[in-house]
């Protein structure tokens, strides 16, 4: 499942997608059975499904190919048993459409650049290093937040990240996170489209420290004429994408199998946002 940039209002090929979606789970059944498939860990039988759901097989297979049909499941067969699993994609493109609907997608800065409660956004110092490479550290061990697997070294994100585009939120003195963009190509014409990353100490998660600093780097980012912010997140990590949708972002699409992760293949929702001062 996958979204088309939103223009001028709703375009009528994403209205006619999203009709589509909420006609699917008009019927509750449907929505019950999409529930216990999305909540369950790893793939689930028919069998198991209808069991859970309290419907005949030929209902719950009857729902579960509509399901199939828009993309919200997946299915397969091994041996004699049809095996349902969630569409990850849909995690994050039903929330969106329901957004994109509703219009409460952003694409400015929300609100005024400060503070966020108790936590203070600065530009990063070099005595910041070592604090930002723990806290990304710490992202790398949660599986979700990137497809790195060791952190790395200062003189590699260093030349990587665009100066006057890194900050770290601090709480109570300590440093609680940051914020870094990284230019996507060097060809000119892409001079104004970056990378963003954005991490939270493991102590620290919870309290307003990734809305400041993303409030931060947009704000920079408008400010020092950079066009266009992309992100790449992984589907499971829904507080990341809540977070970007809030800032302005918008869901681009999902790139599906795009890498492999501890041996697995994964799948990453490209959000962007684009300014309205360039």
């Amino acid at each position: 499942m996958t979204t088309t940039p939103l223009v001028a209002g709703l375009a009528p090929e994403d209205a006619s997608t999203y009709a589509g979606w909420f006609a699917c789970l008009a019927d509750p059944t449907r929505v019950r059975v999409l529930h216990v498939v999305a909540t369950h860990p790893g793939e689930i039988t028919v069998g198991a499904l209808t069991e859970a759901v309290g419907v005949s097989q030929s209902t719950c297979s009857h729902h579960v190919r509509r399901l199939a049909e828009v993309g919200f499941v997946r299915v397969r067969r091994e041996g004699t048993a049809t095996l349902v699993s969630v569409n990850a994609a849909c995690c994050t493109g039903l929330p969106h459409a329901a957004d994109a609907v509703m219009g409460t997608i952003a694409t400015r800065p929300p609100g005024p650049v400060g503070s966020v409660g108790e936590v203070s956004v600065r530009a990063m110092a070099d005595d910041d290093w070592a604090d930002v490479r723990r806290i990304y550290g710490e992202g790398i061990a949660t599986g979700n937040a990137t497809f790195e697997t060791e952190t790395p070294g200062r003189r590699t994100l260093d030349a990587k990240w665009l100066p006057g585009h890194r900050w770290v939120a601090v709480v109570e003195g300590r440093v609680a996170g940051w914020a870094a963009a990284s230019p996507v190509s060097t060809r000119e014409c892409y001079a104004g489209v970056a990378e963003t990353s954005v991490y939270v100490g493991e102590g620290f998660r919870g309290r307003g420290v990734g809305r400041a600093l993303l409030r931060r780097q947009v704000a920079a980012a408008d400010e020092g004429g950079l066009w266009t912010l992309q992100t790449a997140v992984f589907p499971e990590n829904r507080a990341s994408i809540g977070l970007h949708h809030w800032a302005g972002f918008r869901t681009v699409g999902v790139r599906e199998r795009i890498a492999c992760h501890h041996g697995v293949w994964r799948d990453t929702v490209m959000l962007e946002r684009r300014s309205a001062t360039c």
